[in-house]
């Protein structure tokens, strides 16, 4: 038998508090409903940003879809503008200013656009707002999900998802018909005849929003979405962000509505924990500024009703900045904010001035690779091309095409075959073979710089340009 004592067991590492955080089991934060004037606007913008998304696909105009990105026609109509593929530069600008403007937003007044236009949020308070109406209040709900399964919780719990379901299938249904005439959608779903992609992108987005505000609710914020994780790198502190001021409120402690905290020795907070039951994340605000709050301000109006039934002054938990409360001065105006502010007013200038002078027909001119060039019979130098002409507008025009010799000086520059006049149709891609030739004795270099120029016969501001390349050989000098 060996006579070595047995090895001690070494205690195991202590878990952490952020250990806990990832492995510990999800619990299910009931916000407590609040009333005051952050939650009136909160449901306002999810008023004004739902009615725009469930309504938008059913406005008419001009005898089609006011909002319709047609994919298989690669036509993108938002109204009046049509826009097409090669317009997609628009897009890429619009979604810089977007960009930008987050930045912006936050840097100011931090993730307002997370507690009030986010549709994370949006849909979510929705389905809040269904929830509390079909179970009740916070306490009941928490009452009811500790309670045995019943016929009345039950019937309620499947009244509950049921419409969860048929709002997130309809919303599934509207985001696939701003791809598809949403009429045509309803036509066809009626009629039990939808197509596999209608059926699969409905179901798809559909699952996802109930999946998303019906059950993962603040876990999206907090766990999935990126904007949490950086929008540290935007704040300083001069930005407006939700704070409960400690000086006021420390030490926390109960007491008589209307008792005086000097004497009791008490700061203004009474410990009611009303703001963390309000919040839709389940954070402490009390415990500093922390990326899981979204900027909702619902503690703020929950926390404002307490001080005022305890005849205290508002503000213990307010919109302020980190400057402010340590007692310091606050600059609305500083560097990064007069930054933001000139690039957003100089893009967003530049797009509405481009769209607006945005000519709605396009020319795009290919050489034939086939041959650099031709010699007619006639002496003459012969270069073939493709002209690609879009009509990027919803009736047909007739246009006049010309050849002009710009900067080059061919005088004898002539179109020998394509043209003189072409009608393209609505919405139209043509492919126009064209010739142009020049007199030989004329070249004095083997590339010149001639020009295409197109104009609509009946709507002369549909006008284009395009330069295109004449190649040939150099003219002998004569004796």
């Amino acid at each position: 038998m060996s006579s070595n004592p047995p090895a001690a067991k070494t205690a195991p590492p202590p878990v952490t508090a952020a250990a806990q955080e990832v492995y510990a089991r999800h619990r299910k934060v009931y916000p407590r409903e609040v009333h005051g004037l952050f939650a009136s606007l909160r449901v306002l913008g999810a008023s004004v940003l739902l009615g725009l998304f469930y309504f938008t696909a059913w406005l008419p105009w001009d005898g089609r879809q006011a909002v319709l990105f047609d994919l298989p026609a690669r036509k993108f109509h938002i109204f009046s503008l049509t826009f097409w593929p090669q317009d997609f530069f628009y897009f890429a600008w619009l979604l810089i200013i977007a960009a930008l403007l987050l930045f912006y937003v936050t840097a100011l007044a931090g993730r307002l656009w997370c507690g009030y236009a986010c549709p994370q949020t949006v849909w979510t308070e929705l389905f809040l707002w269904i929830e509390r109406k079909i179970e009740g209040p916070r306490n009941q709900q928490i009452k009811r999900d500790n309670a045995a399964m019943s016929a009345s919780k039950f019937r309620l719990k499947a009244l509950k998802h049921g419409i969860w379901l048929l709002l997130a299938l309809y919303t599934g249904f509207t985001f696939v018909g701003y791809f598809t005439p949403i009429r045509e959608l309803a036509g066809a779903l009626v009629a039990f005849d939808l197509g596999p992609w209608e059926t699969f992108w409905i179901v798809f987005y559909g699952l996802a929003t109930y999946g998303n505000a019906g059950w993962m609710r603040e876990q999206v914020c907090i766990y999935m979405c990126p904007y949490a994780r950086f929008q540290s790198a935007m704040f300083d502190k001069d930005t407006l962000v939700i704070a409960y001021d400690e000086q006021r409120g420390e030490p926390r402690g109960s007491r008589r509505r209307g008792s005086d905290p000097r004497r009791a020795g008490l700061g203004e907070c009474i410990d009611c924990h009303q703001c963390v039951q309000a919040c839709p994340t389940g954070i402490d605000i009390r415990d500093g500024l922390q990326y899981q709050c979204i900027g909702c301000a619902a503690c703020i109006d929950i926390c404002d009703r307490v001080m005022d039934k305890m005849r205290y002054p508002r503000g213990l938990i307010r919109y302020t900045t980190e400057h402010a409360v340590a007692g310091q001065g606050t600059r609305i105006l500083r560097p990064r904010i007069l930054v933001y502010t000139l690039l957003l007013l100089a893009l967003g200038g530049g797009l509405i001035y481009a769209i607006g002078q945005r000519t709605a027909l396009d020319l795009d001119v290919l050489r034939d690779r086939n041959s650099l060039y031709r010699e007619t019979d006639q002496g003459r130098i012969e270069n073939v091309y493709t002209l690609k002409i879009i009509n990027m507008e919803e009736q047909p025009h007739r246009y006049r095409l010309a050849v002009e010799a710009g900067a080059s000086g061919l005088s004898t520059l002539r179109l020998v075959k394509g043209g003189p006049s072409v009608t393209v149709g609505a919405g139209e891609v043509r492919n126009l073979p064209v010739a142009v030739s020049v007199d030989r004795q004329e070249l004095r270099q083997t590339v010149n710089r001639i020009e295409f120029v197109i104009e609509a016969e009946d709507k002369s501001e549909l006008r284009r340009r395009e330069v295109a390349r004449f190649l040939g050989p150099v003219a002998e000098e004569g004796p």
